[in-house]
């Protein structure tokens, strides 16, 4: 009887510090990802270049509810056997979502125009943005078309 107790004692031990791990690691991640947000400031700044300031609360709630849903998601054990023509939209969608979180931080990080002076190419800068533009184009298309079956 004793063993039993000790037994459960230090199951409802290992579960309440699991429960302490994964909870404190959320919230480090989610702190994280809203420090990047801020400090790349990307809602502003995508705001400014679409000229549509008037709609960032928009922004902002569609970002909170996108990480609430895919955090739902993510911790659902569920497969959504869909078409690959509802599947073409989403993937563009996050492909412009990840591009332009990629531009944002390049932008405020001043890579290119660092990179390009290094590489003494200042004058052709464009070159080598199209030519990272390419690469990735060709390397996504390579990926698609050689490991994923649809």
């Amino acid at each position: 009887m004793k063993i039993r107790k000790v037994s459960d004692a230090l199951i409802t031990s290992r579960v309440v510090f699991g429960l302490f791990i994964g909870l404190s690691s959320g919230f480090a991640v989610g702190a994280g990802f809203v420090a990047f947000l801020t400090v790349l400031g990307v809602i502003p700044r995508l705001t400014q270049l679409t000229k549509t300031m008037g709609f960032i609360s928009y922004y902002e709630w569609a970002i909170v509810l996108g990480v609430v849903i895919g955090t739902w998601l993510g911790l659902q054990e569920m497969k959504l056997n869909w078409t690959k023509w509802i599947l073409i939209p989403i993937g563009l969608a996050d492909g412009v979502f990840n591009g332009m979180l990629a531009a944002a931080l390049t932008e405020v990080l001043n890579v290119f125009p660092i990179l390009a002076k290094r590489l003494g190419i200042q004058e052709k800068t464009i070159y080598l943005m199209m030519a990272l533009v390419f690469g990735k184009i060709v390397g996504s298309l390579f990926q698609w078309i050689y490991f994923v079956d649809l």
